[in-house]
Formats: structure tokens, C-alpha cells, sequence
């Protein structure tokens, strides 16, 4: 019955529905096989990372610790970009433990405030001599009306702004250390979005969580193919993704306001959702595995070349996206 199912629709339907109905018709055979389904792809790419420079946005929890632990177990050095350097502290002390990789170490980002990202990009490049892999995983979701420090809305200021400032910043640095990598994690959320150009902080119209959450995603796929036009021929790439649908704590500021999905949150609804592992994996397979650089621009899914939504492929909103970003960031526009 479950192989009936694809997986937007056990995103459409909902965990509780699909769980309640799947659940007492698979056997113990069949269970293994639908995680293994759910689970979704896995980068096999052996690559090492030794002497290479790696920066994660949120690395402290989800899929940023366990994308820092795999850069880590290839032997890169790992710049934790974390705004709790409590948590980032920790978190680094359990992967330099488990990986032996002591070159595993935490600075401070915090990206509602546009001068903790660009405090975070002057120590980078005063303290660090390449960066090889930047992977902008760190984001919000869902979250009721607030403002960054900058008063931006926070989801377009944190998902977006924050990393198309950090990326322009270390885009020199990037640049020095060819062939480099910039991942950016978008979502499926993206479909159905769009980029409110005369009101990005829904002053006007009111605001809604999920339009909000869907107008940064897009932004970040949006980000992802522009910069992978301007940086054509230099040696630097860009990606942009689709984690899953993950059991982590993204889904903190959902729960109250949506009481469907506090019971979807629930098990067994959790058996539906990738573990942080599994979700990592379509990062991974971005920053690390070979022969990718033809796929600069291009959007993945479960490890594989993904065909964004129309709103996704739209390079004239791209192009005019940058130019707004670039002015509310505060950098000289390029073309």
C-alpha cells in the first residue's frame, strides 16, 4: 500500500494521516524497506578533505552537526559558524571525540545581524589562509512575525540576507582557492513561493509563517543560480538543495500555532521524517562529491539533479533579487 505514496504526498497529507494508515499494513520487511524509501539518497563519494577549509552555518544542531561531522571524518577543517557558542562548544567537543579530527573549531554568527556577519567574515579572512567549501545550512522556519537587528522580516533576513552577505564577503577567499563550493540548503517549500518585491517584510498585506518561510527558500534557490552566472569560469560553484523533510529542531516555533503538526511531530509520525543523518546527505553529496561542477546552478533532491518550480527557474527575479539584496545588505551592486 505504502508504495502507493510518493513522498510529496506524505508531505501533502500529513505524517499523522499516512502514518495511521500505513502503519498497521507493513510488516516487519516492509518497515525496512519504507525507511530505507524515506531515508532517500546517500552520497557515497569517498573524497577526503585534507587540507581543505569547510564553513557551516548552524553546525551546532540538525543537519549543519552532522554535515560538520562527515567534513570532519574527511579530514577538513571545520569553522563552526554558530550564534549559542555554548552549544557550538559542545557540539565541536563531541565531533573532535568522535572523528579525532581536532582541527574542528567554533566562531561566533549570528545572521539576524548583519555586523555579526560581517564581524564573522574580518576574522575569517584576517585568521584563515582558504576556503574551500562554504555551506549555508543554517535557517529558520515558520516562526511568528519578528524582526532581525537590521529590521528585516526574520526568515528573509536570516535564510536569506544573512548568507547572501557572508557569501559576498568570503567570495574573494573563495575565489583564491579554486575549484570551491557554495551550498545553499533551499527546500521543497520553495514551490508555491514567491518574492514579494514591494514587500519583503509583509507590512502591508499581513503576515503569514508559511509565505514568509516560502519567500526565503525561493530566495535561496534564487541566490544559488545567480551566483552560480557570476561566478561562471572562475572555479568557484554553486548549489542549491532540498534536505527532506527532517526530525530536528527547525520545526521549534511551528508546534503552538499549528496544532496538526505538533500531533505530526509525534510518534510515530517520526518514523515519516529523515534522521538529521539522512537529511544531511544531499549537502554532503553537494560539497564533496566529484564532477560536479557542470551542475553549477542546478538544484538536488536525494543526492541527484533536481527540476526546481517554475518560480524556482525564474533568472529574471534572480538577477533583480540580487540587486535588492545587495542594496539592503549594503554592498555596491555588480553586474
Amino acid at each position: 500500500m505504502w508504495k502507493e505514496l510518493k513522498k510529496n504526498q506524505l508531505v501533502k497529507y500529513g505524517a499523522v494521516t499516512t502514518v495511521t494508515t500505513i502503519m498497521p499494513f507493513v510488516s516487519k520487511p516492509g518497515y525496512v524497506l519504507l525507511r530505507k524509501w524515506i531515508a532517500g539518497g546517500i552520497c557515497r563519494s569517498r573524497a577526503k578533505l585534507h587540507g581543505r577549509t569547510v564553513v557551516i552555518t548552524g553546525a551546532n544542531t540538525g543537519i549543519g552537526k552532522e554535515t560538520a561531522w562527515d567534513m570532519a571524518m574527511r579530514g577538513a577543517r571545520v569553522i563552526m559558524a554558530c550564534r549559542d557558542l555554548t552549544r557550538g562548544e559542545a557540539a565541536a567537543a563531541e565531533i573532535r571525540s568522535s572523528t579525532g579530527n581536532t582541527n574542528v573549531v567554533v566562531q561566533q554568527l549570528d545572521l539576524a545581524s548583519l555586523g555579526s556577519v560581517r564581524q564573522f567574515a574580518r576574522e575569517f579572512i584576517a585568521t584563515e589562509t582558504r576556503l574551500d567549501i562554504l555551506i549555508n545550512n543554517a535557517g529558520i522556519m515558520l516562526c511568528p512575525k519578528s524582526l532581525t537587528v537590521e529590521g528585516f522580516e526574520s526568515q528573509f533576513g536570516v535564510n536569506h540576507l544573512g548568507h547572501f552577505l557572508l557569501t559576498n564577503l568570503l567570495l574573494d577567499m573563495l575565489k583564491a582557492s579554486t575549484p570551491s563550493r557554495v551550498i545553499n540548503v533551499s527546500s521543497i517549500a520553495h514551490q508555491g513561493g514567491k518574492i514579494h518585491f514591494e514587500d519583503l517584510n509583509f507590512d502591508k498585506k499581513g503576515y503569514n509563517s508559511v509565505i514568509a518561510y516560502k519567500q526565503s527558500k525561493l530566495a535561496n534557490l534564487l541566490f544559488s543560480r545567480e551566483l552560480a552566472r557570476r561566478t561562471k569560469g572562475t572555479g568557484v560553484t554553486s548549489y542549491s538543495l532540498h534536505p527532506g523533510v527532517i526530525r530536528t529542531e527547525l520545526w521549534r516555533h511551528s508546534q503552538s500555532k499549528y496544532p496538526t503538526l505538533s500531533a505530526m511531530l509525534s510518534a510515530p509520525a517520526w518514523l515519516l521524517m529523515k534522521t538529521p543523518r539522512e537529511g544531511a546527505q544531499t549537502t554532503i553529496y553537494c560539497a564533496v562529491n566529484e564532477g560536479l561542477e557542470e551542475k553549477s546552478g542546478c538544484y538536488f533532491s536525494d543526492c541527484q539533479v533536481k527540476e526546481p518550480a517554475p518560480e524556482g527557474r525564474d533568472d529574471l527575479a534572480a538577477l533583480r533579487l540580487w540587486g535588492v539584496s545587495a542594496g539592503l545588505v549594503g554592498l555596491i551592486k555588480n553586474n
